[in-house]
């Protein structure tokens, strides 16, 4: 033996506790539509099935994903639906970096609901937050009870991103949280971050392009 490191000067890996960056997403709207299944799915790529204790309060967990060459955390807190709680997350809304509004398709007061969560984000959230539209349990289509057109007509009336998820299955979760990680860096960017790199400052992220270009098609029955 040389004594020499037997990385033999090789970087040594990062520690999967590093980042680079930290961003704050919440996911809201109503009592039951998948919120804490969405986001076991994502983190544990398990599902939430069977009966489960509805989320009080708020909770969340940590997730590391990478953007470029930055690792970044994405904190995803999870909140409660229910009315009685809608004060407490209310005053989670400032500091947030992003906010993931979801509905049930199988459950239309869910999307009924939805413009009152609207007015809660714009009443409460920061100006510039980012904000996406999420029809979820797409994998119940047999019970739908909200089209796929609807939701993205509400999605254009606002200017926000949408898509459809199924936390069952799977369907669109990494694409919905790694749309919002990468928006999110790429409002994190100043103009020094552009010099001497490969980024164009012309040719910014557009989250909804990138849904666009990435979500599996929404279900037969769900466009009509």
């Amino acid at each position: 033996m040389n004594g020499r490191s037997r990385n033999n000067g090789l970087p040594k890996s990062r520690s999967s506790t590093e980042f680079d960056l930290t961003f704050k997403v919440m996911l809201i709207g109503d009592s039951g539509v998948g919120k804490t299944c969405l986001l076991v799915r994502y983190k544990d790529g398990g599902f939430l099935g069977g009966n489960f204790i509805s989320t009080v309060g708020v909770d969340f967990k940590n997730k590391i994903v990478t953007v470029e060459d930055k690792r970044i955390k994405l904190q995803i807190w999870d909140t409660a639906g229910q009315e009685r709680f809608r004060s407490m997350t209310h005053g989670f809304f400032r500091d947030a970096h992003a906010l993931i509004l979801v509905y049930d398709i199988c459950n239309a007061a869910s999307f009924s609901n939805v413009m009152g969560w609207m007015s809660d984000i714009r009443r409460h959230a920061a100006p510039k937050v980012t904000l996406m539209l999420v029809g979820n349990k797409s994998d119940c289509s047999a019970k739908r009870e909200v089209l796929y057109r609807d939701g993205e007509r509400l999605a254009q009336e606002n200017n926000i991103a949408f898509l459809e998820t199924s936390a069952k299955t799977g369907s669109n979760v990494d694409v919905a949280f790694m749309g919002v990680a990468k928006e999110l860096f790429q409002k994190s960017l100043t103009a020094a971050d552009y010099i001497g790199t490969h980024r164009d400052p012309n040719n910014k992220f557009n989250l909804k392009d990138y849904i666009e270009t990435e979500k599996e098609p929404a279900g037969c029955c769900g466009r009509r």
